[in-house]
């Protein structure tokens, strides 16, 4: 298994609004791609980031690179484009591949 890590240090002037948006619009629309099984997203509690900031990790599931290599190449740039033009300033993000080795 293969997932697809995202971590997004978000302002907390627009954290809520934010977290429902990404549940409601981007995260579906992620998966509407069929590239991905499942989906989790997580609040880090520590450690604490920044005072003006809350850290999320984002991990969605999928069976092979070649899956992610696609929605790398076909289906990313667009989405993380609708994602910064949405919340311009407001957050960062770093992504990483995981691979399962239990």
């Amino acid at each position: 298994m293969i997932i697809y890590n995202v971590t997004i240090n978000v302002k907390k002037d627009v954290e809520l609004e934010w977290i429902m948006w990404m549940k409601e619009h981007h995260i579906p629309d992620i998966m509407k791609t069929n590239h991905f099984n499942s989906w989790k997203i997580f609040k880090i509690l520590v450690p604490a980031g920044m005072p003006d900031e809350t850290t999320y990790v984002v991990r969605y599931t999928t069976n092979s690179m070649e899956k992610y290599e696609d929605y790398a190449r076909n289906e990313a740039p667009r989405l993380q484009r609708e994602h910064a033009e949405k919340y311009p300033g407001k957050f960062t993000a770093s992504r990483a591949i995981l691979e399962d080795v239990t």
